[in-house]
């Protein structure tokens, strides 16, 4: 019972802290016209390339990224600013052994995603690339010509269940369960690795179906599993709502402990990932990687303790790009002890924290400047200490699953500052955005205004 008691509290403290973080000490800096930012890599750092997809067919009710409706003549011309920009990054010096290729469906147009990745496998020493998928783009006469290009791709699955692949509106898109299940088991073997995205504590979710889902997943037996806790926020509360309904009961953490416990065969790579064999794959590249430079439409880069932000808007991103501009837009800086934090969080939900390491990379002393939360996390069991590693429990895990979740809540604020194609506008909704956080004296979350194309 006393357990009990100070996890609840933990998981409380952990979502106020974030939420602070992210909407107090947030300071989101729009770039004037006459100002420039220019992604320049620093000597002896190590950098991942991110490549942004913005296209779908269709919008499901409870993603929020960055997209458009597919055009394929539009999505020509994004390519070829996309190749455009990535060339100026090698132009400028930056090397990358890694890249994640999101969106989006980022095997929406199959031609020109493959000359992009061949273009940067020419450019780069790339041993690795991940993308995603939606099941309509994995027959294995497609995912054949990325044969020696995509090392790891993620499908989004979301559920086996036909009643909430229904509502959800993906049963007329993407086939029933076993339509899935059938299109998934003969893209098996064609990559390396094949991760399912799976969803779970979506409003009025069963423990069955939840089970189910499980089932479907070790029956099927791909080399990576990665269940993601429902994200809500502004952008998608409304439409999460529509679809599935609203639910007063929060089986969040119970979901968690069932599906650590139907895995514990597996390997756990991170808090929300499992692998059938142990392995290196990864799913989240911002908690592997400390640096991360973004290209495309609505990137996000992570660079020199900056969120750096490039343009939404694709005409005037292809505009930027052509006229050898920087394709960025704004960006969000941290205080030192912010972007300790924040590395932290994302060491410690990638397994664990190498003390000495962490020192060297932040330049800091973890022990000395992040005192008080170590050992509130120590005092929820959250986390153990022993010879200079710092690892999370299977609490520890699910702080992380929370604080991450809201961490991506977090950027979807963000992202609805800048939806908007009117630069004015976007610069007063940061003001009125920031007149509400000085007002907010209660730690709640600000409604950020909404904003769409």
């Amino acid at each position: 019972m006393f357990r009990n008691l100070v996890e609840g509290l933990a998981v409380k403290y952990a979502h106020a802290s974030i939420q602070r973080s992210l909407y107090k000490e947030f300071n989101i800096k729009i770039l004037d016209s006459n100002e420039s930012y220019d992604k320049i890599p620093q000597k002896g750092k190590k950098y991942m390339l991110y490549a942004h997809v913005p296209f779908c067919h269709t919008f499901c009710p409870y993603c929020s990224f960055h997209k458009y409706h597919y055009e394929q003549n539009l999505a020509k011309h994004y390519f070829e600013a996309l190749r455009t920009e990535i060339r100026q990054m090698k132009e400028v010096g930056y090397e990358f052994s890694s890249l994640y290729v999101g969106g989006g469906t980022t095997l929406i147009n199959e031609p020109e995603l493959e000359k992009t990745l061949i273009l940067i496998k020419d450019l780069f020493n790339i041993d690795e690339i991940s993308a995603e998928s939606d099941p309509n783009h994995i027959s294995s006469e497609s995912l054949k010509r990325f044969d020696g290009l995509i090392t790891r791709l993620s499908v989004g699955v979301q559920s086996f269940d036909d009643e909430i692949l229904k509502k959800v509106d993906r049963y007329e898109k993407f086939g029933s369960a076993d339509e899935i299940k059938r299109k998934i088991e003969k893209a098996l073997g064609i990559f390396p690795a094949l991760s399912l995205d799976l969803i779970f504590n979506l409003p009025n979710q069963s423990e069955t179906q939840l089970r189910n889902d499980l089932k479907c997943v070790k029956d099927l037996a791909p080399e990576q599993a990665t269940f993601y806790p429902l994200m809500k926020s502004e952008l998608t509360r409304e439409s999460i709502a529509r679809s599935l309904g609203v639910s007063n009961i929060d089986n969040e953490k119970k979901f968690y402990d069932i599906i650590c416990d139907e895995l514990k065969d597996w390997h756990q790579n991170n808090a929300w990932a499992f692998a059938k064999n142990s392995s290196e794959l990864k799913d989240e590249y911002v908690a592997s990687n400390a640096e991360y430079v973004g290209v495309g439409s609505g990137a996000f880069s992570f660079l020199n303790g900056e969120l750096i932000i490039n343009a939404f808007n694709l005409l005037e991103y292809g505009q930027k790009v052509k006229n050898k501009q920087s394709a960025v837009i704004a960006k969000c800086g941290f205080d030192h002890k912010e972007k300790l934090k924040y590395i932290f969080l994302t060491k410690l939900f990638d397994g664990c924290v190498n003390i000495e390491n962490f020192n060297t990379l932040t330049n800091s002393n973890l022990k000395k400047e992040l005192f008080t939360e170590l050992n509130l996390l120590k005092l929820a069991g959250a986390i153990t200490d022993k010879d200079g590693i710092i690892r999370p429990t299977h609490f520890g895990n699910y702080l992380c699953v929370v604080l991450m979740r809201d961490f991506y809540a977090g950027m979807d604020r963000v992202r609805a500052l800048f939806k908007d194609d009117a630069r004015i506008k976007r610069t007063k909704m940061l003001r009125v955005m920031q007149e509400k956080i000085e007002e907010d004296s209660n730690n709640q979350a600000i409604v950020a205004p909404r904003a769409s194309f």
